[in-house]
Formats: structure tokens, sequence, C-alpha cells
């Protein structure tokens, strides 16, 4: 095994090098911390939106799905306080550079431009809402907003599902949607975007049993980064000072993850207490509490909200299944993908393109697919070359079909961690492979 030799330079390169982000725009000279996710991140994106779904939603009984619109009406930025007060301190550089810094990134007192050495300007609120209008015509009476979140979508369901799932508190619920923030100082790759995805899940419970939910919640979720391959070591549960608490909230505690650029947000988990459901009844007239015709109680729910980005996520794994890893005289770059999370798992690679090999190939490749996996042919260039390009994309098996499988009806099987490689027949072949991608998994970062 290698150094943790990764760098957000490597990871730049790598992820447009095989195609699993592009910066947007790129061919008209970019757009400012904007990406197109490519085939590989978006099939490795939807492996990470699929765990955080099947964590809550198919292995629980007391969550329930949404997919709020991203225009809201109005007043829900109003009654959530994002109108007010969801706002950053800028200040710009009045100099040459014209850059623009958030005032409480700077050292206190900073008096000038940290770039070009002009002078600053006086800290000013800036909202970070992305504004637009509804309707034919523009006129402030039609003004909405891309949410900032997801959340409101779901607070302002809270009824809606209510009478509709058959649920009762404590219970949960979750969406995956993008979500909109004008930020002043977006960077880093895809950590900090102004167009992200977010996936989200509020746990309404009585008041009573936010603590407790809260405390599970935060374990819960730093687990699943760990079952999903993230080193343990590259993880810690980061619990909120007072003075960093948002108004709301009573406790936050993060997920934070060991990038090349420090340990930086994964996943906030916030105990927000009644605050949302109060003020959403009070500016909207609706009765939003639960009446417990158990105990004859009525009252406004509590809340506990793990919230986390599926681009930091996704981040997050490309960075921590990085290695490179010397053979001979040759370094291999490889990404160490939990199995769940590849975009792809299986590729079928005949050594020539004769024989027959390419239309067993394609064979091969129909059974494989019934199975329900993810599976890429590949032909083309010397199989060393192919195997190398496999591994950067973090498919864990390569089938390989060569002269002797038209023989026995043999092919041979290439561990992308290990390098072992075996002989398996071709009708055992979909069961073998769907028993190792299903088998308990352990990154060799892990083992080393």
């Amino acid at each position: 095994m290698s150094q943790d030799t990764v760098t957000m330079d490597k990871i730049v390169a790598l992820t447009k090098r095989r195609g699993f982000i592009f910066p947007t725009g790129e061919i008209y000279g970019g757009l400012g911390s904007t990406y197109d996710f490519a085939h590989y991140g978006v099939l490795l994106k939807t492996n990470v939106k699929n765990a955080w779904w099947q964590t809550l939603l198919q292995e629980r009984d007391d969550v329930v799905a949404l997919d709020s619109a991203i225009l809201q009406h109005p007043r829900t930025w109003e009654a959530s306080g994002h109108l007010a007060g969801f706002t950053d301190p800028l200040v710009q550089c009045l100099g040459e550079c014209k850059r623009r810094f958030r005032a409480d990134h700077l050292e206190p007192g900073t008096a000038v431009c940290p770039v070009c050495g002009g002078e600053l300007s006086a800290p000013r609120d800036f909202n970070l809402m992305f504004e637009t209008t509804m309707g034919a015509v523009q006129e402030s009476g039609n003004k909405v907003y891309l949410r900032p979140e997801t959340a409101q979508g779901i607070f302002v369901n809270f009824k809606n599902v209510l009478q509709t799932a058959r649920k009762k508190p404590p219970f949960g619920i979750a969406q995956v949607g993008k979500s909109f923030r004008n930020e002043i100082t977006p960077g880093n790759f895809v950590f900090r975007t102004r167009e992200f995805e977010q996936m989200e899940m509020e746990f309404f419970v009585p008041p009573a049993e936010a603590l407790q939910w809260y405390d599970y919640w935060k374990q819960a979720r730093f687990q699943w980064y760990v079952d999903l391959g993230l080193r343990p070591d590259h993880l810690q549960l980061r619990e909120h000072d007072a003075d960093e608490l948002s108004h709301y909230s009573s406790g936050t505690a993060d997920v934070e993850y060991l990038f090349p650029i420090g340990w930086s947000e994964l996943e906030g988990i916030a105990n927000r207490g009644t605050f949302d459901l109060t003020q959403h009844a009070q500016f909207s007239g609706e009765k939003l509490d639960y009446f417990d015709p158990n105990t004859g109680a009525r009252y406004t729910p509590a809340v506990i909200e793990p919230a986390a980005g599926a681009d930091r996520a996704t981040l997050a794994f490309l960075v921590d299944a990085y290695d490179e890893e010397v053979i001979g005289d040759d370094t291999r770059v490889v990404l160490r993908l939990h199995p769940r999370l590849a975009p792809v798992k299986v590729a079928v690679l005949p050594l020539v393109r004769k024989d027959g090999q390419p239309e067993l190939g394609r064979e091969i490749v129909a059974k494989l697919r019934k199975r329900g996996l993810q599976v890429e042919y590949d032909e083309g260039g010397s199989i060393g070359k192919r195997y190398r390009r496999q591994d950067e994309i973090g498919t864990p098996f390569a089938v390989t079909i060569d002269h002797q499988t038209l023989e026995d009806q043999t092919v041979t099987v290439r561990d992308r961690d290990s390098l072992e490689q075996i002989r398996v027949a071709i009708d055992a072949l979909p069961d073998h492979l769907v028993t190792k991608l299903s088998a308990e998994w352990r990154s060799p970062k892990l083992d080393a």
C-alpha cells in the first residue's frame, strides 16, 4: 500500500481525464464554481444517493420520501428566516483586483485586500438566495427564490404527509434535491458550489425525546460513511460550540472528513427543536401540531435534521478511494471505491478482437446485466491499458476472455485491489461476481 498521496489537483485531473466531472461551459471559458457530472460521475453520485435512500427508506419503517419543488411560496422564506437572516458579511477590494471576500474569513481587523493590497470596503450583509421572477411580466410582486435548502419544502408539507403517510412521531421525511446559494467565495472543486445537491431528512419527535434522537442520528450518520468505506481515522464528529449554533438549534454536530484542504464538513446533524413548525404555523395560520390519541396530548414536534451534501459525499469517497502504488517500473492509479459505490461493477475485456472473443464477450455482458450489474465492455487498446483505465474508474472486477476461454469455457477474473486473477467457468460467473460484490468489504487502506 502506498502513502496517502492524494491532492485536490490529482482528483480534479482524474475526474476530467476519466469522465467523472467537467467544468461547466468549458468551451466558453467556464462558469465560476459550476460543474457538470459526466457518465462515471453520474453513476457514482447516483450510487451514493441510492445508498442514502436504502439506509433511510428500505431498511426502516419510520421514514417516508418527498420531492418538493425548487420554487417554494415566497412566504416560506419569511417564515424560515432566510429573507431576513440568510446573509454573509461581504467586503470588496476597492483596488485593482475588485475581489470579494467574506469578512468572517479574513483576519480580524484586516483593512487591505489579501490579493492586491488595495483598500477593502466596509462589510455589508449579502443575502445568499438567488432571486428570479415567476410569470410573464417581471414585477416585484412576482419575485420568487431558488431554494437555498430542501428542508423547508419538508416542513410546509408536514401536515399533508402526516394525514397521508399513516405515521406518527417519531418519524422522518426524507428528500434528495438541488439547492442554490449565491456563495461569495465558492471553491475547492465541487466542495462548495452555488448549485449543489442535498440529501436531507427531517425527523419529527416528541420534544421530550429530542436529545435522545439527536444522539442516535449523530452516531448513525457517522457510521454510514464508515460502512461505505471512508477510513475512520479520516472522519470525526465535531460538536458545535455555543457561538456557532444557528438561531434555531440547541445542538449541532458535523461529520467532518479530512480532505486535502483540511477537516471540512460532510454532513450536519442539528436539533432544531420546534422552531420550524412553530414558525410556519404562525405565518400560514395552519395548525402544524400532532394529536396523540393514546395520551390525549397535543404538541408541536421537535425536529432532528441530518443534512448531507451529495456532491461533498461523492468528493469524499473519491478522495478516500484514490491510491497510487508502484508495480515494477510503473505507478498504478486506482480508485478503491466500495463496490456499492463503484460506477461500474464489472468490465468485460476480450484479449483480442478476433476468434469469436468479442461475440462471446457480448454474451457475457448480457448475462451479467440480467443479474442487475453495471457492466462495461471494452475491446480497444492493449489489455494492460484497459486494466489501468478500469482501475482509475474504480471497477472492482475485470473479466478477461482469452484463448483458453474458447477451449474450456472459463474466463479470468481480476480483482482490482489485490490484483489476484482466478479462472471461473462462464456458467458460474454471474453467481461468483454477485457473491463477491455482496460480500463484506474492507478497503486495503484499512488493512494496510
